[in-house]
């Protein structure tokens, strides 16, 4: 009696592993290890030299010191406010750019998005020419209100949101446009308000894309410099962030320095961790 055996139906999760075992049990040519190699030790021999030259005995001490303390809650309240802000008002710009139409779309999407590419010193110049006492919109802050901004915490914020926001725009617009709306729709025709079908249906639909954007956007704010230190300057305690206090530690005292380069560090590999799932497995990102 001969038998016939059915094909088997490989989904495309399935066909991904298969492929994904077949590659690994191959070897890798050498005209593409040698160069993978020299890849892997540029980008880790320079955290592995942190790692080594890190004070861990003193690490408790580096980081007590005032300037340090100062610096690492200032960037933390800062990094966090400039979250919520992005939230409040990055989730409605990126549904704007995801679900509705208007002439000038395209060039109002590459407004937004240009800080992801803009070098960060020319965003804090261009924060300086639009609201310092003699900018576009400073000068009236300054002659109504007596509202002066450069060179305050309030520059901290401003400067962080400008290059932290666009990353939870896009990701976010993304999560939009990919995302199934159909229940919207259902939500509409029973009856629902559109707000309400935008808070009880449409954000908990993105919200593992918003969470994400939310973490990269916190993590780029703790994280910059550029348009910090050119927008708010660098004074403890006001507006000396960890980056730049780091930078100028690095002159008077190395271990400080070091101290919250690990500090940023720790922070770069938690983001890198939660977000695995989203690269990996295709997210919005």
């Amino acid at each position: 009696m001969v038998t016939f055996t059915a094909p088997t139906r490989l989904t495309a999760r399935g066909r991904a592993r298969r492929a994904a075992r077949g590659g690994a049990s191959r070897s890798v040519p050498a005209p593409l290890l040698v160069p993978a190699l020299i890849a892997v030790g540029f980008l880790v021999l320079p955290l592995a030299g942190l790692l080594v030259r890190a004070p861990w005995r003193h690490l408790g001490a580096a980081l007590s010191g005032t300037d340090a303390t100062q610096a690492l809650i200032l960037s933390l309240w800062t990094a966090t406010v400039t979250t919520a802000i992005s939230l409040v008002i990055g989730v409605p710009l990126a549904w704007v750019l995801a679900r509705t139409t208007f002439p000038g779309q395209r060039l109002l999407r590459a407004l937004v998005t240009l800080p992801l590419v803009l070098p960060p010193v020319v965003g804090g110049v261009a924060l300086l020419l639009a609201f310092s006492r003699v900018g576009l919109v400073g000068r009236y802050l300054d002659d109504w209100f007596g509202l002066t901004i450069p060179f305050t915490p309030i520059a901290v914020v401003m400067a962080e949101t400008f290059v932290a926001m666009p990353f939870l725009i896009v990701t976010v617009e993304g999560a939009l446009r990919s995302a199934n709306q159909g229940f919207e729709e259902a939500a509409a025709t029973l009856g629902a308000r559109r707000m309400t079908v935008f808070r009880r249906v449409t954000v908990p639909l993105i919200a593992p894309s918003l969470g994400a954007g939310a973490v990269l956007c916190w993590a780029r704010a703790l994280g910059e410099f550029g348009a910090t230190i050119t927008f708010a300057g660098s004074f403890p305690g006001q507006t000396e962030t960890m980056p730049i206090a780091v930078y100028y530690a690095l002159e008077t005292d190395p271990d400080a320095a070091i101290a919250l380069s690990l500090v940023l560090l720790l922070v770069s590999v938690v983001v890198l961790v939660s977000l695995r799932d989203h690269w990996l497995r295709g997210g919005s990102l």
